[in-house]
C-alpha cells in the first residue's frame, strides 16, 4: 500500500509541477495559478520522497539521494522565491522567473528518471 501512495504522489508531483513550469513559460509571466501547482508539486514531491524512504528504510548517497535532496532544495527556495515574486515582486521578475523555474524542473528530473530506472 505505502508503495502505491509513492508512486501515485510522484506521478501526482511530475504532473503539477510540469503544469506549473510550463503553463508559466507559455503564459510568459508568473501568477496565482503556477504558484498554486509548484506548491502542489513540492508536497506531493515531498510525499512520495518521505513515503519511499520509509519503505526502504535508508537514505543512500548515490546518483539518485543527492540530486534528489538537491532537487527538494531547489524546489522549496523555487516557490517559496515564486510566492514572494507574485506577491511583491515587479513585473520585469514576474516575467524573468519562468527560466529559473525551467532550471528547477530539469534538475528535479534527474531524480525522478534516475528513481524509476533504478527501481524497475
Amino acid at each position: 500500500m505505502l508503495l502505491i501512495i509513492a508512486i501515485i504522489s510522484m506521478l501526482f508531483a511530475v504532473t503539477a509541477y510540469t503544469i506549473g513550469v510550463f503553463s508559466e513559460r507559455r503564459a510568459k509571466t508568473l501568477n496565482n495559478k503556477h504558484v498554486i501547482m509548484f506548491w502542489i508539486g513540492l508536497f506531493f514531491d515531498t510525499l512520495g520522497t518521505t513515503t519511499m524512504s520509509i519503505i526502504s528504510g535508508k537514505i543512500t548517497f548515490n546518483l539518485h539521494g543527492v540530486t534528489g535532496l538537491l532537487a527538494i532544495v531547489l524546489m522549496m527556495l523555487h516557490v517559496i522565491w515564486a510566492t514572494f515574486i507574485n506577491r511583491k515582486g515587479s513585473e520585469k521578475q514576474k516575467v524573468k522567473f519562468h527560466k529559473y523555474s525551467l532550471f528547477v524542473w530539469l534538475i528535479w528530473l534527474v531524480p525522478f528518471v534516475t528513481g524509476m530506472i533504478l527501481n524497475m
